[in-house]
């Protein structure tokens, strides 16, 4: 009888240890990150449909990198979800936009725990519509998140509960904030094979009584899209990936019209830092790409190739401006089918360290001064 009860305990403490999923001890970062501080963020958005996005944590502090600072640091027995697009800084919490899995996933930025879950779904005919959130911002005090399926929803950052939607354009795809209203980038890009084309407007919301309020046409495909410290909205119109090339195009926030468009920077995507643009191109045809430096304030070039000393990388994916620094984070994706690798670069364009292995897609990056 002693045995079958050392048996059966025995299968419990395996049975136990097992649901302790193995955990990926830190690895230490390069001797260059170590004037570093902080922690820095990067969200990977793993494969499609495979559920495989993660967080990765550079702890400088430590000098360690948690390459699942999610279930590694925080140990919250589960997967980050299911293609995660977004990541936001609020209140020491980040707000990360899982699209596949129509969640936003609120994390604290010290113990990795996850705060809350919050389910973006909305109910038809009796089924449960995933709304496939996609981009997120703040503005006094509320989150407003823009999803695949043609809305704008604010949640109250008390309660994590959504209290109003609205309708905008089709497939909204990027979301920014300027003179107290709200720019939606509508990209269409998930109904071309309906036959309906590419969206080509941005949609205007009043924050303050949360209506939309204008529709501005810009280019097919606007994705990417960001103000500056002068209520000047950029954003990036990406063509249809074949005769019509990604464009940069600029609105004033004050008359909500398309002022220009600069026909000869067919850029992918782009960060603002103290009114300064580090753009990038990625031609997916012949697999080129250029990093520039350009002016928000005057609208012209600063520097025709930001990175000075040969450095070179596979398929740039995501750029961030480290916010005290001003050093430059450049993503590469590589055949977006392995790990990432992350660069670090600079002001003056030169390579700091890399961080290789970083994981699948690594597409934000937050910083926080810790």
């Amino acid at each position: 009888m002693k045995k079958y009860i050392f048996c059966f305990l025995s299968i419990l403490i395996f049975a136990s240890c097992n649901d302790m999923r193995d955990v990926e001890a830190p690895t230490d970062l390069p001797d260059a990150a170590k004037n570093d501080w902080g922690r820095m963020f990067v969200l990977c958005e793993g494969l499609f449909n495979s559920n495989n996005s993660t967080l990765v944590c550079i702890d400088f502090n430590t000098q360690k990198l948690y390459r699942d600072f999610f279930n590694e640091f925080g140990n919250n027995r589960r997967g980050l979800g299911d293609t995660a697009n977004d990541m936001v800084l609020f209140n020491n919490q980040l707000w990360i936009v899982v699209t596949v899995s129509s969640q936003i996933e609120v994390v604290d930025v010290i113990t990795g725990r996850s705060i809350r879950q919050i389910p973006m779904f909305r109910e038809e005919n009796g089924r449960r519509i995933a709304r496939q959130p996609r981009s997120i911002v703040f503005y006094n005090n509320k989150a407003y998140v823009c999803s695949f399926d043609g809305t704008v929803s604010r949640i109250n950052v008390q309660t994590f509960e959504v209290e109003a939607t609205i309708t905008v354009g089709r497939n909204p795809d990027g979301i920014t904030v300027a003179n107290g209203k709200l720019y939606v980038a509508n990209s269409g890009g998930l109904d071309t094979h309906l036959g309906l084309g590419f969206d080509n407007t941005v949609s205007v919301i009043d924050i303050e009584n949360f209506e939309k309020i204008n529709t501005i046409e810009v280019g097919i495909n606007p994705h990417r899209i960001k103000a500056n410290s002068q209520g000047d909205v950029f954003l990036v119109s990406r063509g249809n990936h074949a005769d019509i090339q990604p464009k940069l195009q600029r609105i004033d926030s004050r008359t909500d019209e398309l002022v220009q468009t600069f026909y000869d920077l067919a850029v992918v995507n782009f960060v603002i830092r103290n009114d300064t643009i580090y753009m990038y191109n990625f031609d997916f045809q012949y697999e080129t790409y250029w990093v520039k430096v350009f002016c928000s304030i005057n609208k012209k070039i600063i520097s025709e190739q930001f990175i000075t000393d040969g450095t070179t990388f596979q398929r740039p994916f995501a750029i961030y401006a480290h916010p005290i620094t001003g050093d430059i984070f450049i993503a590469d994706a590589k055949n977006h089918i392995q790990n990432g690798t992350i660069f670090s670069f600079d002001r003056n364009g030169r390579l700091r360290y890399k961080i290789e292995d970083i994981g699948l897609n690594p597409n934000t990056f937050i910083f926080v001064d810790m």
